[in-house]
């Protein structure tokens, strides 16, 4: 059997592309440390947060997860429509060229190159979804470090750590649990959020 000479590859493959890799959605509650800040006298004066603590139960960040997520959802629905669209834009001229509708050689290298149109621009289309998820993300990401270092300059004025380090996963090996101020931060940092009308509108499912 004759087919038209074009290869309609699959474009979805978007599952991670647009997986969120910023936010842990996790939640949990962190007891609290009254040590936390009770430092010895003498010597260099450190501080840890937890961060997958911070990231479960910062409010931005769970509301930040929630939004990246339905946008990646939007995405992938958008892309796997079209695609579909495009795919039974081709299987509609593979059977007018095995039922002979093309009369001329003519009418099938432009039947050829519309189909091949369509998917570059197909393509295109998810480039430039994929390139504004990242940056949607990377604007994200830069708010929270933004909210985290404005807090802890805030809050080291009285607490006056030398240094205050991040804890995530086992980059550091071993912690005394008394310099573990996550609960100081969790709780500093929801105190100060305030939604911006465009979370607010979208985590309401309303159109921003």
């Amino acid at each position: 059997m004759k087919k038209l000479h074009l290869a309609c590859a699959g474009l979805i493959a978007l599952a991670g592309s647009f997986a969120m890799t910023g936010c842990n959605q996790q939640a949990g509650e962190e007891t609290s440390n009254p040590q936390a800040t009770q430092v010895p006298a003498g010597g260099l004066k450190i501080a840890y947060v937890e961060i997958d603590s911070l990231m479960s139960q910062y409010d931005f960040c769970k509301d930040y997860t929630i939004l990246m997520n339905k946008k990646g959802e939007n995405i992938r629905a958008t892309l796997a429509g079209k695609e579909r669209a495009l795919q039974n834009k081709a299987a509609e001229m593979q059977k007018k060229y095995e039922t002979n509708q093309f009369t001329t050689k003519e009418q099938v290298e432009q039947a050829q190159m519309s189909l091949a149109k369509q998917q570059q621009d197909l393509q295109a289309l998810n480039d430039r979804l994929s390139n504004d998820f990242a940056a949607e993300q990377m604007k994200y990401n830069n708010a929270l470090r933004d909210s985290l270092q404005s807090f802890l300059k805030e809050y080291n004025k009285a607490k006056k750590f030398d240094y205050i380090i991040s804890k995530a996963g086992d980059n550091i090996l071993l912690a005394n649990a008394q310099y573990d101020i996550t609960k100081d931060v969790v709780n500093g940092l929801n105190k100060r959020y305030k939604q911006s009308p465009e979370v607010k509108a979208s985590l309401e499912g309303k159109d921003e």
